[in-house]
């Protein structure tokens, strides 16, 4: 799966209408709506939108026939395998009627164009552990989580002995990283990972 890395728009003219799309990376449903309301013009005619955040999604028609302005703005997000990403795609009518199909395609094709310019990237799944090390492992276990793809220090706490580290690492490779740190230390770090 993948997001936005900026947000990104696209217009063009379909029989005298114009359409812009405005797509954009969004955290969470209050974000979605967040950027709904901002990339809405009021004086345009409709303003359709759809957003997807995980298992959850949204889409509006805003006035046009029902399923040919949501759905298609939604299918061209999960057409481009896209997640945490909102699409509002707003129309200024140009006094020529497109029909059903027309519209499919106008709101469709619009925000698949956009979402096919945009910069996107992957998302990776992380696990937050954390890693209880001596002073002298410190140093290089730092250095092996800094070198290691995908994996954030989120907070570093010291102690008497040493540091406790709270790490973001990816999903997919938390066994790898838990036994180079093993091996690093010999063992003497401690990897505590979710249940």
């Amino acid at each position: 799966m993948f997001t936005l890395a900026q947000p990104e728009t696209f217009a063009q003219d379909i029989k005298k209408s114009r359409f812009l799309a405005a797509a954009g990376p969004v955290a969470d449903e209050v974000a979605a709506k967040a950027f709904v309301a901002a990339h809405s013009d009021a004086g345009a005619n409709h303003n359709c939108w759809a957003w997807r955040i995980g298992q959850s999604y949204r889409f509006s028609d805003d006035g046009e026939p029902s399923g040919t302005a949501g759905k298609p703005i939604l299918a061209a997000l999960d057409g481009q395998h896209l997640d945490n990403v909102a699409v509002v795609v707003t129309r200024w009518f140009g006094g020529i009627l497109l029909g059903s199909g027309g519209l499919v395609r106008a709101y469709g094709g619009t925000a698949a164009a956009c979402l096919r310019a945009a910069a996107k990237t992957e998302i990776v799944i992380s696990v937050e552990a954390k890693i209880t090390c001596g002073f002298a492992d410190l140093a290089i276990v730092q250095a092996r989580l800094a070198a290691q793809s995908g994996v954030r220090i989120v907070a570093e706490t010291f102690t008497a002995t040493g540091a406790e580290l709270k790490v973001a690492l990816p999903e997919a490779d938390v066994e790898t990283i838990v036994r180079k740190i093993a091996d690093l230390t010999s063992g003497r770090a401690i990897v505590a990972l979710p249940d």
